[in-house]
Order: structure tokens, then C-alpha cells, then sequence
């Protein structure tokens, strides 16, 4: 079924015919939770985390194919009967540009879209869940306050960070925040932290890091698994800051 229909507002918005993807996964089981969903992947990034397992569509986007939004949709469409929701991730995509028009398209079209972010564009975020065009949000929580300079590979402009969190929590759609649990650069006590710091929020999700050969800083892929014993013990401290604590694999 298809919802009310949306427009933008600004005729000089960039449209969804300037936005292309580096990447697309046409079916997932687990990003989107809940639901069976076509991954897009958004080039380009403004965060350097180091454990970060997607080097080419931060550093290097470029030399990934492209994918223009106007096929995506075509392609979301033909595939109407498999999928009815898209996830889009990066990268980082509210630095997209087109991003806004291309989810009124996808709104419009009934599908239901969740956005993966860092949390350094609030703006872009509160303009949309303001029109409504989205279902799910997923904000990344790279470290405690003090240390996500470090964990992030750049300077982090924090009130920018917290005035993310701040339209997350006062939001009815359903949201995550989430951290990559790094052994060696995430401790007990970072989560104990961040616990502290995201008080109240419904929702709390736990990584564990896993090396690949794409990291941006391939020395992380010596690192050991991260042990399950730090992930139960983590979760099991943080149920008292957050309604609902996971952990994913």
C-alpha cells in the first residue's frame, strides 16, 4: 500500500536524479530490523574510524561502480514482491546530496526506509523525521565523549552528536544506538560510559568488531574476536540505562 503522497518543499532541493549509491544488496535479513530489506550503500564519509570495514566507499568511492538512484528505484520496484524495505548506510548518507527527494520517492512508493548515521548532520535528521520519511534509525556511538576524537579518526564536533541523540530520543519512530565493541580500543568501562551518557534510551545495541581485509586501518586484523564474556557482562550492565539492550553478531 502505498502512503500519502510527500513533496519537497524547495524547488531548488537537489532531486533524487543527482544521487547515486557504491553499493547495493539486494536482499538482507539483518538490516533492517524486523524486516527483509535492499541494502544502499552511500559513498563517501566525513568519520575515519579506524576498524571501519568499508575502506572503498570512505576513502575511495570512486572506484566502486555506480548506481544511480533512478535505476534503484526501478530495480526496488521490479523487486515490489520480495522487498517492501530499503536500508540506507554508507559511508555516511545524510551527506548525500539528492538524499531527501530519493526517500520521498521511496515513501511515496509505500516502501519503508531506515537510515544508518553517524549523527554529525542534525539538521538533515530532524528535517526527515519532520516529513516522515523514515521508519528506523540506526546512529552509530563510536566512544565516551572523551574519546571519540580517537575512535572516530578526526576531530568530532560533539554538540552536533548530542543534538542527534537528542532528536532520537524525543522521537516516536523506532531508533538504535550502537557501538562496535573493538577489543583493545573499547573497554568495559568506555560502555559503562556510554551507558551513562545515552540514559533512557529505548534502544542499545552491542557489536562485536570482526577483522576483514577491508578496514581502513589494516593492523586492527591481528586483533582476536572480541571475547563474549566482555559482550554479556557489558549487556548486563547496561540494561539498567537502556530499556532494551542487545547484542548482534
Amino acid at each position: 500500500m502505498k502512503g500519502k503522497n510527500i513533496k519537497m518543499n524547495d524547488s531548488l532541493s537537489p532531486t533524487y536524479e543527482e544521487l547515486y549509491f557504491r553499493g547495493v544488496h539486494k536482499t538482507s535479513l539483518v538490516d533492517f530490523p524486523g524486516e527483509v530489506c535492499t541494502t544502499l550503500f552511500c559513498g563517501g564519509c566525513n568519520f575515519r574510524c579506524p576498524w571501519c570495514h568499508n575502506a572503498d566507499l570512505v576513502l575511495r568511492p570512486q572506484v566502486l561502480p555506480i548506481f544511480p538512484a533512478k535505476e534503484v528505484i526501478k530495480l526496488l520496484e521490479r523487486r515490489r514482491h520480495l522487498v517492501e524495505a530499503v536500508c540506507v548506510t554508507g559511508g555516511e548518507p545524510t551527506l548525500s546530496k539528492g538524499l531527501e527527494d530519493f526517500l520521498v520517492q521511496l515513501k511515496n512508493k509505500g516502501f519503508k526506509v531506515k537510515l544508518d548515521t553517524n549523527g554529525t548532520q542534525p539538521g538533515v535528521l530532524a528535517r526527515l523525521l519532520e516529513k516522515n520519511l523514515l521508519d528506523y534509525v540506526a546512529m552509530d556511538i563510536k566512544a565516551p565523549p572523551e574519546k571519540y576524537d580517537l575512535l572516530a579518526g578526526t576531530k568530532v564536533e560533539m554538540t552536533a552528536l548530542l543534538e542527534s541523540i537528542k532528536i532520537l530520543k524525543n522521537s516516536p519512530i523506532a531508533y538504535e544506538f550502537r557501538t562496535t565493541v573493538v577489543p583493545t580500543l573499547i573497554t568495559l568501562e568506555d560502555l559503562k560510559a556510554i551507558g551513562k551518557w545515552l540514559l533512557g534510551a529505548r534502544c542499545f545495541v552491542l557489536q562485536p568488531f570482526k577483522a576483514s581485509s577491508s578496514l581502513i586501518d589494516m593492523t586492527l586484523a591481528q586483533l582476536p574476536p572480541c571475547p563474549e564474556e566482555l559482550l554479556t557482562k557489558a549487556a548486563s550492565y547496561l540494561r539498567y540505562y537502556f530499556m532494551k539492550v542487545e547484542v548482534r553478531n
